[in-house]
């Protein structure tokens, strides 16, 4: 049998243009709104509607601005159907498909354990009291 060698990941300048560039992304996908839509979208094309009710506590507006900035970023399409009225469907791309990989893994961890925060905040809370 023979072990394999790991590979060490490659060594980041976070002083660097490209470090700066990353954050822009993560500052992106790394939003509540974004990731909460992304997750979302991994079951399929959903409408505007579908998704703010979906999407609790988003306004109009925040719902708007952050399907616009996730089809800016290339990980949303946006399609209009000429019907009346006319009918408009979000859907991931293929890097955004790629986005919902790595980020359903997160919002699993949180589902599975939002209790376990709720009482650790609680007990925290407690002892500054």
């Amino acid at each position: 049998m023979t072990a394999k060698k790991e590979v060490a990941a490659p060594k980041i300048d976070h002083r660097s243009t490209d470090c700066r560039a990353v954050s822009g992304v993560l500052a992106r996908v790394g939003d509540k709104w974004s990731v909460l839509i992304i997750v979302m979208l991994g079951d399929g094309p959903r409408r505007f509607n579908e998704i703010k009710r979906a999407v609790g506590g988003i306004s109009q507006r925040m719902l708007t601005l952050t399907l616009r900035g996730l089809e800016r970023d290339g990980l949303v399409t946006r399609t209009i159907f000429p019907t009346i009225p006319p009918r408009v469907d979000y859907e991931l791309t293929g890097l955004g498909r790629s986005l919902w990989t790595a980020v359903e893994p997160l919002g699993l961890w949180a589902q599975g354990h939002v209790k376990d925060i709720h009482k650790a905040q609680e007990k925290f809370d407690q002892k500054k009291s």
